[in-house]
């Protein structure tokens, strides 16, 4: 392997070049200490068994020698400590001054071998040897990734050492410097073997760093990606949430301009009524699209919390037939409600959602029957159903409906008007507000039987004390003669088609384009005249007023009971929070005339005919 850099991660930084050769000088400098600490052992060994043999100076001699080299490579290794070598050259070059102090060594302990050897008995003399090879035996793993500095050493520690063994003239000597030669040159193999699996080492080490810097960039782009996508997506939340806002406002002007004229148009003008219709369903269709588009975009986007709570599903069904009765009825469907006293634990907002979904799709699906909207309890869950009469739902199809932008197939059939509308998205808007709140939701379904959906949600407990909201009638006529309803809203065409549609339902109107104007007027409004009996407002007003702003002011001057509805053209704001902190109601632009009129008459407590 060359000495090509890789790199090393440390403690989850972004790693540092590495290669064989700072390995094999780091692997050095690592054993340095040992290495200084053993050879003040190996002198105390020899001072202890020889010490009392030698001459005086000599020992003197030997012991400054062996000093200066201990603390020339002590500083040595407090210098490489401090340094931060970058280059190769520079690796280089610590690697020679360490091998230099090796060498030294390795001399040094050759001299010792050669002055000291003869002096004592045999047993002195053995130890002598012992400890000689003992350092040649330890250099093996700190030398055996450099060869010739191996070779070197050993060098310098057994030739003189087996010269003087050879040279004592003693019986034996010869065949003794002979076995002496004989286990260092074993010694030197045994280093070959291990400068090999050293290599190895140290190769798989280079790898798993390379491996390291890889994962820490692969790491990092996909955090940036991570980043990208984030922006681009808040991005688009943004681009929805403005561009809604703005197509909202024509388009439930539209709706309402239609409505008014539909009433002030006669039962006997045929075509007028069906253009009047067709526009109805066109507002309607754009509005089914925009609400699904901005719901999975919020919930992609992370912009939906859960929140849960005991809450009565008595005022669930109560909205739901309040949103879906006029459908039904249009279409000739019998709409039920069963199992209003039941209490369910789960976030009310997200349930409804659900729920309006699931009933939203079985009217608009069904042709005859009817469909129930129906809570049961099983066990500690409480199993909030819709059933419908509808044409059913194909086995291989009951997974893939929960899938975005998947539609049934028709299989040439024509499909009525009113299945045309969607994208295929409320099923998956569904399928994840229930895993957003870990409520199992099942489908059973045959075809030609019908189809019930299954939300699964933990039965709940309401405090000791409840008020119930009164429940208003559910015929599908209005009447609002004699009704003061107060309107801000700062979208002259919005405005024109509201003060149109509420002055044919009979209301007298008190209208205005601005917060500011409509604080003049209540401020101005004689005590004796009657309160307002609605105010319904836009919710974006001028200067960064606010619809609220106006329910607050009008309220103040009429009395805290004074009912209200906020229309917006936004759906991404958590609106719902601020509903339920000032007592209003929440409508989202376009609002088609239905809804509208079921709102003002659930708000009155009117009686409808």
């Amino acid at each position: 392997m060359s000495n090509g850099f890789a790199a090393t991660a440390i403690d989850g930084q972004p790693a540092r070049p590495s290669s064989r050769l700072q390995e094999e000088v780091r692997s050095s400098f690592d054993f340095l200490p040992a290495t200084l600490a053993g050879n003040a052992v190996g002198l105390a060994i020899v001072g202890v068994l020889l010490g009392a043999a030698a001459p005086a100076a000599l020992l003197a001699g030997w012991l400054a020698a062996y000093a200066v080299m201990l603390g020339a490579r002590l500083a040595l290794l407090r210098r490489f400590r401090r340094a931060d070598p970058c280059t190769p050259a520079q690796w280089r070059r610590w690697q020679w001054a360490w091998n230099l102090g090796t060498l030294v060594s390795g001399a040094l302990w050759g001299a010792t071998a050669w002055l000291f050897y003869g002096l004592g008995n045999s047993m002195q003399q053995v130890g002598l040897i012992i400890t000689v090879y003992t350092f040649c035996a330890v250099a093996v793993p700190v030398l055996a990734h450099q060869p010739r500095v191996f070779m070197l050493f050993t060098a310098l520690c057994c030739v003189p050492l087996a010269a003087r063994v050879a040279s004592n003239g003693t019986p034996g000597s010869w065949q003794l410097a002979g076995v002496l030669l004989t286990i260092f040159a074993t010694t030197s193999v045994l280093a070959h073997a291990y400068r090999q699996a050293l290599h190895r080492a140290i190769d798989l080490k280079l790898q798993a760093d390379g491996l390291a810097l890889q994962l820490h960039a692969e790491k990092q782009a996909a955090e940036a990606a991570r980043q990208e996508a984030e922006v681009a997506n808040r991005a688009k939340t943004q681009f929805f949430a403005a561009a809604s806002h703005d197509l909202r406002q024509p388009l439930h002007a539209m709706g309402l301009f239609a409505e008014a004229l539909r009433a002030k148009t006669h039962n006997n003008d045929a075509e007028v009524v069906h253009l009047v219709n067709s526009i109805n369903g066109s507002v309607d269709a754009l509005e089914s699209l925009f609400c699904e588009l901005l719901d999975i975009t919020r919930i992609d986007s992370g912009g939906v919390d859960v929140h849960p709570q005991p809450f009565a599903i008595e005022g669930l069904l109560r909205k739901l037939r309040l949103g879906f009765e006029p459908n039904a009825f249009e279409k000739g469907l019998a709409l039920r409600f069963r199992g209003g006293w039941h209490v369910a634990h789960a976030d009310p907002v997200l349930v409804e959602r659900i729920v309006r979904n699931l009933v939203s799709n079985a009217i608009r699906y069904t042709q005859d029957g009817s469909v129930l909207v129906s809570a049961r309890p099983r066990g500690e869950q409480l199993l909030l159903q819709v059933w419908d009469t509808g044409p059913g739902i194909d086995e291989a199809d009951q997974q893939r409906i929960f899938e975005e932008f998947y539609q049934l197939p028709t299989n040439g059939a024509a499909l009525p008007p009113e299945q045309h509308k969607g994208l295929g998205l409320g099923l998956a808007i569904v399928k994840r507000l229930a895993g957003l709140m870990g409520a199992p939701l099942t489908l059973r379904s045959r075809p030609d039987h019908g189809s019930v959906f299954t939300l699964q949600l933990p039965i709940g407990q309401l405090p000791a004390t409840r008020t119930e909201a009164p429940r208003a009638s559910t015929s599908a006529g209005l009447t609002l003669a004699g009704r003061l309803i107060v309107l801000v809203e700062d979208e002259p065409a919005v405005r024109a088609g509201l003060e149109a549609l509420l002055h044919t339902w009979g209301a007298t109107l008190a209208s205005f384009d601005s917060h500011t104007t409509c604080a003049t007027w209540a401020a101005a409004r004689p005590a004796t005249e009657p309160p307002p009996d609605l105010v319904i407002t836009d919710h974006r007003l001028e200067s960064g007023r606010t619809g609220i702003d106006a329910i607050r002011l009008l309220r103040q001057h009429f009395g805290a009971a004074l009912p209200a509805i906020v229309v917006t053209g936004s759906s991404l704001s958590g609106h719902e929070n601020e509903a339920q902190r000032d007592d209003f109601h929440l409508l989202i632009k376009p609002v088609a005339p239905a809804r509208l009129r079921a709102m003002v008459a659930f708000k009155l407590g009117v009686k409808r005919n």
